[in-house]
């Protein structure tokens, strides 16, 4: 069985089904695509226009979301979806939370005016682009980041206390924001702040951020 991914290393959303898939001990082939200009033909993989695209022996499924949900039927061990109902439910409640509300803000207005900006112009970040960014993050990201904080509650991960695609999704976008040079506030988010750092040190976690940093890393934090 020949698993591809096609979609660029520092997305949130392919960090999200290679970590899935280091999780699961599943091995796979990384082809770098940029969607901002990708190949002659990738449209016809990827009708949206998105990444990740994931091609399984030809076979090809679209969408993190769905790639992954594919993945668990193919390798339901260790299960990354809770086997209760509601616990199942909550799981994909928090992902999408991250994929359709922190990520669509906090990806083009903190992650590509402080990082992908300055790699395609080679011109230094502006102090009025950072502070600009500490707005979005103080204004419409830090409700959002209470929200998190309040569902981990005072567990370890996020639904039932056990590693699930919540926890997932959730620490992938928190690499952009930290290559971005904002972390959650561990003085008003502490559980948040320790939840960012535990999952980051995951060798799941760990080994994309440590390919990336070179590139991407130079205002982690």
């Amino acid at each position: 069985m020949a698993i591809k991914i096609l979609g660029g290393n520092v997305s949130p959303f392919v960090r999200k089904v290679r970590a899935f898939c280091a999780e699961k001990g599943i091995k796979y082939e990384l082809e770098q695509i940029n969607p901002f200009s990708p190949p002659e033909g990738f449209r016809k993989l990827s009708p949206l226009g998105k990444i990740p695209v994931l091609d399984h022996d030809g076979k090809i499924v679209n969408d993190s979301s769905v790639i992954c949900a594919y993945l668990e039927r193919l390798h339901p061990e260790p299960a990354l979806y809770p086997k209760d109902p509601y616990e199942f439910a909550r799981a994909l409640w928090i992902e999408e939370f991250v994929d359709g509300g922190v990520t669509p803000i906090g990806g083009p207005q903190v992650f590509q005016p402080l990082v992908l900006a300055p790699l395609f112009t080679g011109k230094p970040v502006e102090p009025a682009a950072v502070e600009a960014a500490g707005k979005v993050i103080d204004e419409k990201l830090a409700p959002l980041f209470a929200y998190l904080e309040a569902q981990l509650g005072g567990q370890d991960f996020y639904v039932a206390n056990r590693l699930s695609i919540a926890d997932l999704a959730v620490a992938t976008v928190f690499v952009n924001l930290r290559h971005a040079g904002f972390p959650p506030d561990a003085a008003k988010f502490p559980k948040l702040a320790r939840f960012v750092e535990r999952m980051h040190a995951r060798p799941s976690f760990k080994a994309c951020i440590d390919e990336e940093k070179p590139v991407f890393g130079k205002r982690w934090k």
